[in-house]
């Protein structure tokens, strides 16, 4: 995983000038997409007054790094950007998402936001302050609400995933803070303690308060079973060291 440099991202003015937010409502940000990804809006994408609480939760001090898992096309990452003073970094795996999501980012110049095509399980959550998470496996338990058919589906990635971001989450500092929006919070460890919750409990606030060293129920089996289904590229490396090496220096957060 490359490394982010604290110097890069922790290094806005003390009282910095508000940006202006790039739309104001759903509806907004949805005449921004192609037709096929505006029908997915209600179910994938996090309204806009959700990511606004989300945001300002995550990023409480300036410079903090706030990395949305499974970011779409951007949605949080150009939200929370523009909201606070943090660094919104948004992994994804759909190229095409990912190619929507840089292009609004660049559209709108909006700073401090950047989004890499990815796999999870090759990120170190050590690298980031807190941590966003929109259900965002469910597809590969449910696959009624797959976005497209553009990366493998399994029921055996979703314990794959979650075992991974339980691990990661199990092992950053304490302090640590993550918002959840909607499902079942597998991923989250009873190291964290919900904090809060706005929006009929669907967006949860959680800080870690405790150490904590158990893997989730899924994760030793889910991690030697399901590997063979996870890209190569993410087996290797590869892919980790070369595009999204490029992508987050050409944004200025890596050493």
């Amino acid at each position: 995983m490359p490394q982010f440099s604290s110097n890069s991202v922790h290094s806005e003015p003390a009282n910095p000038a508000p940006q202006p937010r790039p739309f104001q409502t759903d509806a907004e940000f949805d005449l921004l997409l192609p037709k096929p990804f505006q029908d997915l809006s209600q179910r994938h994408w996090t309204p806009v007054a959700v990511a606004h609480e989300a945001a300002r939760f995550l990023a409480d001090r300036p410079g903090d790094r706030v990395l949305d898992v499974g970011c779409g096309p951007g949605k949080f990452c150009a939200v929370g950007a523009s909201a606070t003073q943090g660094h919104f970094i948004g992994v994804e795996q759909r190229g095409n998402l990912v190619r929507i999501a840089q292009s609004l980012l660049q559209h709108f110049q909006i700073p401090r936001a950047t989004i890499v095509q990815g796999n999870i399980v090759d990120f170190d959550f050590g690298q980031f302050d807190a941590f966003y998470l929109f259900n965002p496996f469910q597809e590969n338990s449910l696959p009624s609400y797959g976005i497209d058919s553009s990366v493998t589906l399994d029921p055996r990635l979703y314990d794959l995933y979650t075992a991974h971001v339980y691990r990661q989450l199990s092992a950053v500092p304490l302090g640590t803070r993550v918002a959840t929006y909607w499902g079942d919070q597998e991923e989250i460890p009873d190291s964290y303690d919900c904090v809060g919750s706005q929006f009929d409990d669907r967006l949860r606030f959680w800080i870690k308060r405790r150490h904590h060293s158990l893997m989730a129920p899924c994760g030793a089996a889910a991690l030697s079973n399901a590997d063979d289904l996870r890209p190569a590229s993410s087996r290797s490396g590869i892919y980790r060291q070369g595009a999204m090496a490029h992508a987050l220096l050409s944004s200025g957060i890596l050493s």
